[in-house]
């Protein structure tokens, strides 16, 4: 007699909520796409200022509202105009000046005998580096310098101070997604506690906590922030002190509206029968299952921190000098939009693809997390 080999079918294993909500979300080609985009869009906030040639505070006075170029500044025509400037703060006049490569040399004259010193200001200028002397006459009247062309690239061009878009848009990336971020997380965490404890807890302490956020929710915003900035000053603490203090009223009443609802499903019955307390429910059971809608409020939630710090940085009101954001950014540009629309143009691509782009991922979110739809 012999034994025969019984087939065991291997166990199905099952996907949770978020595992079929991730499903979903790959399926939807809109939010994976505007996903990778606000990745790609973080990486570069964060490690782009430490990789792009300007610092975001160094000021080139040679090249003020300098327009986008994909060549190096400066331009065949610019040199001659930077020569004289230099020249002109030697006290001395140019006599005849060519370019040999990558290198300029110009012979000067004077009334008075120059100072081998006087090679610093070709130095000092944006426009050229490493100048020397290469002949210079008996009574000192007239010298010939070479100096190299030092060339710059600004592929965004340069403020109306000088400085590079480009490394000051990164920067400004940094600090509105860390804004935005930072403020909405704060916002989330108190709003989905203050309102789970208020809609789990019911009767007379849910209406006055409700009570609460509605004089919260009378005092005006802007009011509020002017007063954060009479007694603290301008800082960028403040920033998320002014934001998370006033958004998480929306939050706390999405919770509270949640909360109603869970604290009457059979398995927090359940949990009360087994005497579990309701700070254990609470946490266990009510804040848990509020997660699918607060992370989709949360992707709605950073959006509008980023446009009201834009708000307040307009106004004078937010990040300040020499720090930067794309509100100050946007505000600077607008201000110059007549002949730099460059400065206006590029912040605000950033800001609205970025906002675009926290959208779809929240509609993506709710779709996927929609029980609807599963």
């Amino acid at each position: 007699m012999t034994d025969l080999a019984v087939a065991v079918p291997e166990p199905i294993v099952g996907r949770s909520l978020w595992g079929n909500a991730w499903a979903r979300l790959k399926r939807n080609r809109a939010a994976m796409f505007s996903l990778y985009y606000l990745a790609f869009i973080a990486v570069i906030s964060v490690f782009g200022p430490m990789v792009v040639p300007h610092e975001y505070t160094t000021i080139y006075g040679d090249y003020v509202r300098m327009p986008p170029s994909l060549s190096a500044y400066p331009k065949p025509d610019m040199i001659q105009g930077a020569l004289s400037d230099a020249i002109k703060r030697m006290r001395a006049d140019i006599k005849e000046w060519h370019q040999d490569g990558n290198r300029v040399i110009v012979t000067v004259t004077s009334t008075k005998p120059i100072d081998d010193r006087n090679i610093r200001y070709l130095d000092r200028s944006d426009a050229f580096d490493d100048t020397r002397i290469e002949n210079k006459s008996a009574d000192g009247l007239q010298v010939t310098m070479s100096s190299a062309i030092k060339q710059q690239y600004f592929l965004f061009g340069t403020d109306n101070t000088g400085r590079d878009l480009l490394s000051r848009t990164l920067m400004a990336g940094r600090i509105s997604l860390a804004i935005g971020l930072l403020a909405g997380v704060v916002a989330g965490v108190i709003g989905v506690i203050y309102g789970a404890a208020a809609g789990f807890a019911g009767g007379r302490v849910d209406e006055v906590m409700m009570r609460i956020v509605d004089v919260l929710y009378s005092l005006p915003f802007i009011f509020f922030v002017i007063m954060l900035v009479v007694f603290f000053g301008r800082n960028f603490v403040l920033m998320f002190l002014a934001v998370g203090a006033v958004l998480w009223l929306d939050m706390a009443r999405i919770v509270r509206g949640q909360a109603l609802s869970i604290r009457r499903q059979e398995y927090v019955q359940a949990a009360e029968a087994m005497g579990v307390g309701q700070r254990g429910i609470l946490l266990r059971h009510v804040i848990p299952n509020l997660l699918g809608p607060v992370v989709i409020y949360m992707t709605l939630l950073v959006p509008q921190v980023i446009i009201l710090e834009s708000f307040l940085s307009f106004l004078g009101l937010g990040v300040q000098e020499p720090m930067t954001s794309w509100g100050v950014l946007i505000s600077v540009g607008a201000k110059n939009i007549g002949y730099a629309n460059w400065l206006l143009l590029f912040p605000a691509f950033f800001l609205v693809s970025t906002l675009f782009a926290l959208n779809f991922v929240g509609d993506g979110l709710r779709d996927a997390l929609d029980p609807k739809d599963r």
